[in-house]
């Protein structure tokens, strides 16, 4: 039998030391980006919301900056941060705002909801489709499983008040982009009537598959005339 001499034991021990120390980092880097990840993103997102915000508002009644619409009557952005509107669901809560910002690649999704490019503009017959983070981000559609038939989704522009009421809810596969077709789910027919579709992750905490909310236009207003009260109306059982 062979025994080990002391700077045999001493190695093997260093070498220990060292195999726990890397992964004691290792924890600890990956507990730090975990934080970031779905806290402090968090932090700067709605930072970056408000400030789109407000600067939405602030240009309303800049006569220099009229509300212009494109071909699909999507609302050409008002401002630098490429917001053309604000959405508001009161199943979210009364303080639940967010901007909605033109294309869903990374960066618009990191100030708030954002648009398919492509799909109509809100009040256009056609699919009004729109996708938000359920974690991370500002997570502006965490709790869109809680929605229920009836709901109401609002959607402010320069110009007009767009009142959008929910019909249903499916769960689809990622690659399933026919949710988001001009009539949803069914491709290549032709629309009559204006929808909105909402898209987010789904389970939270996970891209495995969408959540998806679909819902019709119930009424329209100009923004100088208001919506009747009823419409800001929290329903029982929201997210507070």
């Amino acid at each position: 039998m062979t025994v080990a001499t002391a700077p045999d034991r001493d190695i093997a021990y260093l070498v220990r030391r060292t195999i726990g120390e890397v992964l004691i980092t290792v924890g600890v880097v990956l507990l730090l980006f975990a934080s970031w990840q779905l806290w402090w993103t968090d932090v700067e997102s709605n930072a970056a919301a408000r400030t789109s915000i407000d600067a939405f508002y602030g240009n309303l009644d800049d006569p220099k900056n009229p509300e212009k619409l494109d071909a699909k009557g999507m609302p050409i952005t008002i401002g630098e941060d490429g917001v053309f509107g604000i959405i508001r669901i009161p199943r979210f809560g009364k303080d639940w705002v967010r901007p909605l910002v033109e294309n869903t690649d990374w960066y618009p999704l990191t100030r708030g909801v954002g648009h398919y490019k492509g799909t109509v503009g809100p009040g256009t017959v056609g699919n009004f489709a729109l996708a938000g983070h359920r974690t991370t981000y500002g997570r502006p559609f965490h709790n869109i499983d809680l929605m229920v038939p009836g709901d109401k989704i609002i959607v402010e522009t320069k110009s007009t008040y767009f009142v959008y009421e929910m019909t249903a809810s499916e769960i689809v596969a990622p690659w399933n982009m026919s949710v988001i077709a001009p009539v949803p789910d069914k491709p290549g027919v032709k629309p009559t009537e204006a929808m909105i579709t909402l898209t987010s992750c789904h389970p939270k905490f996970s891209a495995a598959q969408r959540f998806i909310v679909h819902g019709k236009l119930l009424m329209k207003a100009k923004r100088a005339d208001g919506l009747p009260g009823d419409m800001w109306a929290v329903p029982d059982g929201a997210v507070q």
